[in-house]
């Protein structure tokens, strides 16, 4: 399968819905929103799926791209996806298991662009944003972007504040920034 991202680039997907990957509306609606701080900007994609946004923020010059992904599969279609995307100035790093444990990994790094879409029925929301906020993964002035099912609540978060919320269709986003 294959799925179309910013200049008409493709990029293979899994089959079937296993990586559910993020509608072309809300990436569209996330990039318009994140407009002018994509280029030279330290992403981070948490849950990374088909890895198509991880793919447009280097396809807008994000400067570095990590993705954590739990499936092997998935992660090898990132990589062949991002090897053929990425440019020699732009660097990527794909990190394979479950998001809360590699976050662990990542400890001493900042991101500027967040973005982290995990299984809507999972419970990984609370402990991943605790992570993030308790190991300062967050930039001073950069946003996460966490994409859930309309139904589910926000939860207040220690470290983090809500600075928007978005709903499109079946898809929210609720979007955060490091409190003061």
């Amino acid at each position: 399968m294959s799925l179309r991202i910013s200049g008409n680039r493709q990029i293979k997907t899994l089959p079937g819905l296993a990586t559910r990957p993020t509608p072309s509306r809300v990436r569209e609606a996330v990039f318009n929103i994140w407009q002018g701080t994509i280029a030279d900007c330290r992403w981070l994609d948490i849950c990374t799926g088909s890895g198509s946004m991880g793919a447009e923020a280097l396809c807008r010059q994000a400067a570095s791209v990590t993705a954590i992904e739990q499936s092997a599969k998935a992660c090898a279609i990132i990589r062949e996806n991002w090897e053929q995307i990425a440019h020699s100035s732009q660097t990527f790093q794909i990190v394979r298991g479950n998001a809360t444990a590699k976050l662990v990994t990542l400890a001493g790094q900042q991101f500027d662009r967040i973005y982290f879409d995990p299984p809507y029925a999972s419970d990984l929301y609370e402990p991943v944003l605790n992570r993030i906020a308790s190991q300062e993964m967050l930039a001073l002035l950069g946003e996460i972007a966490v994409e859930h099912s309309p139904e589910r609540s926000t939860q207040p978060i220690s470290g983090l504040e809500i600075c928007r919320h978005k709903i499109y269709g079946n898809t929210a986003l609720t979007f955060y920034t490091r409190s003061c």
